[in-house]
């Protein structure tokens, strides 16, 4: 089966054509794409890359009522747009891009692939918000947790590289990248995850806050005078390693300027790695222990010192990396020492192959998403 991956960031779109191998025949990303009318680059990548035999887009948020990859239709399309406000920068950028490729491939059946969709299955202790209980059953108050369709490749990825002479169970996931999460998994079920109703929730990101004292926040609203749309965005686009270091907030020129002796960066960079390191032991928690911590994302793939100090500071659980292997990984690769008592992999991360196993499960099985109701959600 010919597949097109459809990801649709906030101002980019990302194409590629995949092989029923997982082979990357084609892809491209459209820079600054401007929504569904904006057809022009489609059509030229479409005409280049030949046919296709069916449509995977990725979604970042299915609410309660997708929790597995769905067939788009009608219906789906009208319940993305009920919930928009849950991911605001997100969704109606995938939305966008079905509408496009739905207008380019009419003919062509699309299966829409959701983040949320691998954290459906959070324990109730884990999802559950301390509000009223009228609240969470009203709106449909609960940790979501995203990044999923990362996380299920590589935990799935992390089994194969361990081997079946070595049985592995308790994982925990580190998606790094200008946004970032962890899961807990146990068995091949999430348990837990960092992110929560929103992506805004968790670790430190490039220009995320993470977790922040919801108190502080009223304080900032009723006392200092902060507006709520100048709120959202401060915690959206100016926080992070963004707000803390005063550069881009990708890590790289955090680095940089810690090297060069910016004491800003520096503090960045150490509240960053803090939050990481107590959020993985955190996960460790809620699966009784941990046999692999594999790294993926542009950060957990490449920057070869996050790894070093996340090993030293969780040495106490078990974690060891070796620094020759460390330094020198390339691709899906275990950067442990020798004899350690936890894996520590890479992984590199493929979201698309992910969608495309899901597009073919939905349309060669009939796969569907389990649906709930009793909330406006």
């Amino acid at each position: 089966m010919r597949m097109l991956v459809v990801n649709a960031g906030s101002s980019s779109l990302k194409l590629s054509r995949l092989t029923d191998d997982g082979e990357v025949t084609a892809a491209t990303t459209i820079e600054r794409w401007r929504g569904a009318g904006h057809l022009e680059p489609l059509t030229q990548f479409l005409e280049a890359c030949g046919p296709v035999d069916a449509v995977g887009h990725r979604v970042v948020h299915g609410g309660p009522r997708y929790t597995g990859p769905a067939r788009v239709d009608g219906e789906l399309l009208t319940y993305l747009e009920s919930i928009a406000d849950l991911a605001p920068l997100h969704n109606p950028r995938a939305l966008a891009g079905v509408r496009a490729v739905r207008e380019l491939l009419p003919g062509v059946p699309a299966v829409a692939c959701f983040d949320t969709a691998f954290h459906a299955g959070l324990p109730d202790a884990a999802r559950t918000y301390a509000l009223p209980r009228e609240w969470n059953e009203r709106w449909g108050l609960r940790r979501y947790g995203f990044h999923g369709l990362s996380h299920g490749y590589v935990t799935r990825r992390a089994v194969e590289l361990v081997g079946e002479t070595a049985p592995r169970e308790r994982i925990v996931s580190c998606h790094l990248g200008a946004g970032a999460s962890l899961a807990a998994v146990l068995d091949g079920v999430c348990r837990d995850t960092t992110m929560g109703f929103t992506p805004l929730a968790g670790l430190v990101m490039a220009t995320r806050s993470g977790d922040v004292d919801p108190g502080l926040l009223l304080w900032l609203l009723q006392h200092g005078k902060v507006g709520v749309d100048e709120l959202n965005w401060v915690l959206e686009h100016e926080s992070g390693l963004r707000g803390l270091s005063g550069t881009s907030g990708d890590l790289r020129d955090v680095l940089a300027g810690r090297d060069a002796g910016n004491s800003d960066c520096a503090l960045a960079f150490d509240v960053f790695l803090h939050r990481l390191t107590r959020e993985i032991a955190a996960m460790t928690a809620a699966i009784g222990g941990l046999d692999v911590l594999v790294m993926t994302g542009g950060i957990g793939e490449y920057a070869r010192l996050v790894r070093a100090q996340v090993a030293a500071r969780l040495a106490y659980l078990g974690v060891d990396v070796d620094p020759d292997r460390n330094e020198a990984a390339t691709g899906d690769t275990d950067v442990g020492a020798v004899g350690s008592a936890v894996r520590t992999l890479v992984v590199t991360a493929r979201e698309d192959v992910e969608i495309a196993g899901q597009v073919a499960a939905v349309l060669t099985r009939g796969a569907t998403a389990p649906r709930s109701s009793g909330s406006r959600l």
